[in-house]
């Protein structure tokens, strides 16, 4: 073979022959293995990141975890808390593309850090409404009655009183509520918060997956994606739980006396300590941009590191060489170009009919699970009748950890069995679609309706329709209740009243949460076993039965949980695999926007909307204003939420049948004698094309290599 010996040829195009020669010699002459590091950058970026994602799940929690607590605060109905809720999304969908693309080619590990400081930023603004609005005041019927005479403790139904003069007074109250209704709409600033969390978030999944994959060895990446991820579901574990105390707080808790406050945490008009979590993700997201400003722009393959003990003299011809592709990389680049660049890359990763399959399936699961994980909480309060603090606890001990393990597992099995397209797409989905069928148990473990008087049951104790419902009846036709306001009152027949005015009582006794009603008429005409005719505050509990049916419900979420965890990791190795490597940055970066833009944003509006149409009980505010919704048609509720659920994943199984197809297809077509467990399923189909890939990217990994379609 001929050397090339001209003067304008540099290092870089020296043969083979002289190379081998000093490798031989090198390999000869190699000095002690030094033992490797326990802490390389690799590791320390690693750590860095899986606490950067343990802070962002945080933060995401906290707001799951909050959004009932939210909607009452404001008096939102559902619809609107799901628009503050995608909100997070919408900022996503601002930079993401953007931010996929041109942020590789800068100091990727920089702008993680930035983007930490600003979801910290967007945190504390998600907070600072709190500290604006002034004291809550929750809707009951006392606060009026004692308002307009705190002197005397007058009954709930008394027609001798002056009715007029209590009109009056109200109406007067009224009006100076309506000066201050400018408070109501400080939502929006809950919502610019979290779209600017959104915002901050973005460059930290395809930056920092795209910088990992990148430096790690193929057999280590899915590991230490499996790693990373089971470290980030620390973080809705710990978000839960601390959403859970938050919710048994209450909200001005070290302002008020709680002595004077007549709600428990099970109450509908409950509302905890929601900006305290905020305030906590705030800081901790800050905390996580340290690390970052520290780290290196690139870091040398574990390959590498493992050559550079073998000879100094190879290393040195390696060093001159990639000086010199320094310097062409050094050379300035017009925008134009990067620009022109940014559209091909979008061109060559929508034209691949595989990514594109695989995003329509996920984007109808992703639908699915947004709208379940926002709406979760809220599910448990009004089927099973638990509270939002019990609902966080549950969900942050029992799912997340099921979830956790399964992640991990995930990861270790594609390592071990060496997973290729066609194992990784196979064991994936076929453990979602295992998970689904064990979901659709949730519509037997449902709990019956609240027997409420008036809404779900007449005052004898009959089922009535829903637009069959009446507030008045015989036993409080002569009081002058207010049908708006929900104060709800428990008797001893299992019948709750919406107020103790409606459920006709006389008399009052007590103060704060151990207020009793005697003389309740309409207690009378219902046969209570005690013959007592008192009632007490808050909605009656649900049945043992149900009791028994929540638990089997949180044995359903665990089993489901572990088994769709278990698949997620082979499915998101395969999302990025089935494209070529240079544009696998910009494929997890439009796969994160697209499931936010399509499935983030819209999902928990529509979910909210259609919620909402089974309320039966609407709040009053200010101004006459509809509030949040008191309580729910159960039933409604449970065939609307866990039906559209449903509905969502059901025809994304075909959608990922059609894409198990079409890579059985691709790879089998390359490769006719691999297996489908086989790591060589991803082999380019010609040393040409091998070739280009590595004239492309001359830094790029093994793993890259042999991913490409």
């Amino acid at each position: 073979m001929r050397v090339e010996t001209d003067s304008n040829v540099n290092h870089s195009n020296l043969e083979v022959e002289p190379t081998q020669a000093l490798e031989d010699r090198a390999i000869k002459h190699a000095p002690v293995k030094k033992k490797p590091s326990c802490c390389t950058g690799l590791k320390v970026f690693l750590f860095a990141l899986s606490f950067s994602y343990l802070c962002k799940t945080l933060s995401g929690t906290v707001m799951k975890s909050s959004i009932t607590q939210i909607e009452r605060r404001f008096d939102i109905p559902s619809s609107v808390a799901g628009l503050i809720d995608g909100s997070f999304e919408m900022g996503n969908l601002l930079v993401m593309a953007f931010v996929s693309y041109f942020g590789a080619k800068f100091h990727r590990p920089k702008i993680i850090a930035l983007g930490c400081c600003i979801m910290s930023a967007g945190s504390i603004l998600t907070a600072m409404p709190h500290f604006f609005m002034g004291y809550y005041k929750y809707e009951t019927a006392s606060h009026a009655v004692l308002s307009v005479n705190s002197t005397s403790s007058l009954s709930p139904c008394s027609v001798d009183q002056n009715v007029t003069d209590v009109s009056e007074t109200l109406s007067e109250q009224s009006d100076s509520d309506c000066v201050k209704a400018a408070a109501s709409y400080m939502w929006i600033y809950v919502l610019l918060g979290n779209l600017l969390r959104g915002v901050g978030e973005s460059p930290i999944t395809p930056l920092g997956i795209s910088y990992l994959d990148d430096f790690a060895k193929e057999e280590d990446s899915p590991f230490y994606i499996a790693c990373l991820h089971t470290v980030a579901m620390i973080g809705p574990i710990m978000g839960y739980l601390l959403g859970s105390l938050c919710a048994s707080l209450y909200v001005d808790i070290g302002f008020v006396d709680l002595g004077s406050i007549t709600i428990t945490p099970k109450d509908s008009r409950w509302v905890g300590a929601w900006w305290l979590g905020f305030i906590i993700s705030g800081i901790t997201n800050l905390i996580a941009a340290i690390p970052f400003c520290f780290l290196p722009k690139s870091l040398k393959k574990q390959e590498e590191e493992n050559n550079d003990n073998i000879s100094s003299d190879l290393s040195k011809i390696k060093g001159d060489q990639s000086r010199h592709h320094k310097s062409e990389n050094h050379q300035p680049v017009k925008w134009s170009v990067i620009s022109k660049g940014f559209f091909i890359s979008l061109k060559r990763v929508f034209s691949n009919r595989i990514y594109v399959t695989f995003l329509c399936c996920s984007l109808l699961q992703f639908s699915s699970f947004i709208g379940f994980l926002t709406y979760k909480p809220k599910y448990m309060e009004q089927q099973y009748g638990q509270s939002a603090s019990k609902s966080n606890f549950v969900t942050g001990v029992t799912a997340l950890p099921a979830v956790s393990i399964g992640i991990f597992l995930g990861g270790l099995i594609m390592k071990k069995y060496k997973l290729g397209m066609i194992g990784a797409t196979k064991f994936g989905f076929g453990m979602s679609l295992m998970s689904f069928l064990i979901t659709l148990s949730y519509f037997f473990v449902g709990c019956e309706n609240h027997v409420v008087a008036g809404l779900t049951v007449s005052y004898d104790g009959k089922p009535v329709a829903r637009h069959e419902t009446s507030f008045f009846s015989v036993c409080n036709s002569d009081c002058k209740c207010a049908t708006n306001l929900w104060d709800p009152v428990c008797g001893d027949n299992g019948i709750t009243y919406i107020s103790a005015c409606l459920a006709g009582c006389k008399a009052l006794t007590g103060h704060g949460k151990n207020k009793v009603y005697h003389n309740c008429s309409c207690m009378e005409i219902t046969d209570s076993q005690s013959g007592n005719t008192s009632v007490i505050l808050g909605q009656c509990p649900k049945s043992d039965d149900c009791s028994r049916k929540f638990i089997y419900y949180t044995v359903i979420q665990v089993i489901s949980a572990f088994f769709h965890a278990l698949g997620a990791t082979p499915l998101y190795v395969a999302m990025f695999r089935c494209v070529h490597p240079e544009l696998k940055s910009l494929a997890v970066g439009l796969y994160t926007l697209i499931m936010r833009a399509l499935a983030g944003i819209p999902a928990p509006i529509y979910f909210g909307a259609l919620i909402d149409r089974t309320c039966l009980k609407w709040g009053s505010r200010s101004c006459g204003h509809r509030g949040a919704c008191r309580i729910y048609d159960s039933d409604a509720y449970r065939y609307t939420y866990l039906g559209l659920i449903a509905g969502l994943r059901l025809p994304s199984y075909f959608l990922a049948f059609l894409f198990y197809t079409m890579v059985k297809k691709q790879y089998q077509a390359k490769d006719p004698k691999s297996t489908e467990n086989g790591g060589q399923e991803s082999v380019p189909m010609n040393k040409e094309a091998n070739s280009k890939s590595n004239e492309y990217l001359s830094s790029s990994s093994d793993v890259e290599r042999e991913s490409r379609i």
